[in-house]
């Protein structure tokens, strides 16, 4: 490390636990440079709404200097939600949202450009995708990339998600299946080509549940509602029914057959959606997920914590970066850095596992014979 210029740093994935990271780092004037495979930002949509907690998403929103500016786009109505019998759509229970706006929500999208417009320019680089990390003998780590090239640093952050390529420096661990998969469709301007299910959804969020299967509705910005199928199935479920996931219709015609019984209302959400059908399989980290100290390399995010979509994966993300950070700028060495920040980060992340997946047999009620 050269002192002058303080440790050399790179987080490998542009996702909001590595910006945040970047951010808080670069606000006490530290270098870092993060390494992104894809090939911009908007290579891709990034997903639907997150309701950030005070306690982790917003406390790392705090670090980063960031909250006013969270809460000039966020949305406090979107924390309302309700849950309906799967049979008459008749209200079971609902929450309108906190009167201290605890749990706002923002889009997915909106939250990672606000990150991205706070770091400075060319932090990021795209397109380069990060193939593994070698730990060195004197405590640095190389960095490997898919274009044959290699570069050394004092300090390389996995915040690249499920499948990591940095993981395999400290873990043997591989995403499971849970058995539960979400099948995503949408729907556009609702309130006004789709009044019914604006009514249905409300301002926040909308859950149905019965055995083996939910769905699950969320109103996101611009008149947006995403939903979400959700059912337990073996991985190949499309491969043994013969549907091609390409294909609107048999998918269509699968899912609705799938909800035989459910209240029509309910079942229009299969029926009218704009949006084709994507299949995302739920996969998980070992729990509990640790590994022994190495120095040069941590992981964060889902590469270290990957859990099942409870509400805390991205709030733990980014509290993640923003402890990491200032270990790094508190420590005296990066190697302290590391011990101190994986000493909070690992127990914390056994425990939110350990709910999160208790949140997904709530969700998904196994059924019964």
């Amino acid at each position: 490390m050269n002192p002058s210029r303080g440790p050399r740093i790179a987080i490998v994935g542009a996702g909001l636990g590595g910006l945040t990271c970047a951010r808080v780092l670069q606000q006490h004037g530290r270098s870092v440079a993060v390494f992104e495979r894809e090939a911009s930002a908007d290579a891709r949509p990034q997903g639907g709404t997150l309701d950030l907690h005070a306690d982790t998403g917003q406390a790392a929103l705090r670090a980063a200097g960031l909250l006013d500016r969270f809460h000039a786009l966020s949305r406090p109505e979107g924390e309302e939600w309700r849950v309906l019998d799967f049979t008459d759509a008749a209200v079971l229970a609902q929450q309108g949202p906190s009167a201290t706006g605890g749990r706002p929500e923002i889009d997915r999208g909106q939250l990672r450009g606000l990150l991205l417009d706070s770091i400075t320019e060319g932090t990021v680089s795209w397109d380069r995708a990060v193939s593994g990390v070698v730990p060195l003998p004197d405590g640095t780590c190389r960095m490997l990339l898919d274009d044959g090239t290699a570069e050394d640093f004092d300090l390389v952050v996995g915040a690249d998600g499920a499948w990591s390529r940095v993981r395999p420096a400290l873990s043997h661990a591989a995403p499971r299946y849970t058995g539960v998969t979400f099948v995503e469709t949408g729907f556009d301007h609702c309130d006004t080509r789709h009044p019914d299910l604006a009514r249905l959804v409300g301002n926040g969020s909308m859950l149905a549940k019965g055995a083996g299967r939910s769905l699950v509705a969320q109103r996101n910005s611009n008149g947006h509602i995403r939903a979400y199928i959700a059912f337990r199935a073996p991985e190949d479920w499309h491969l043994a029914a013969g549907i091609d996931l390409g294909d609107r219709s048999a998918v269509r015609t699968h899912l609705l057959a799938m909800f035989d019984g459910w209240d029509e209302s309910l079942r229009d959400l299969l029926r009218n959606s704009d949006s084709g059908f994507i299949n995302r399989s739920l996969f998980v980290l070992p729990t509990p997920h640790t590994w022994a100290h190495v120095p040069g390399v941590t992981l964060l995010g889902d590469a270290a914590h990957l859990m099942p979509p409870a509400g805390q994966g991205a709030n733990l993300a980014m509290l993640d970066g923003a402890d990491l950070a200032h270990a790094l700028v508190t420590e005296p060495s990066v190697d302290d850095a590391l011990r101190a920040y994986e000493s909070i980060m690992l127990p914390r992340s056994i425990e939110a596992a350990t709910g999160s997946a208790q949140g997904l047999d709530r969700l998904v009620p196994a059924a019964t014979s």
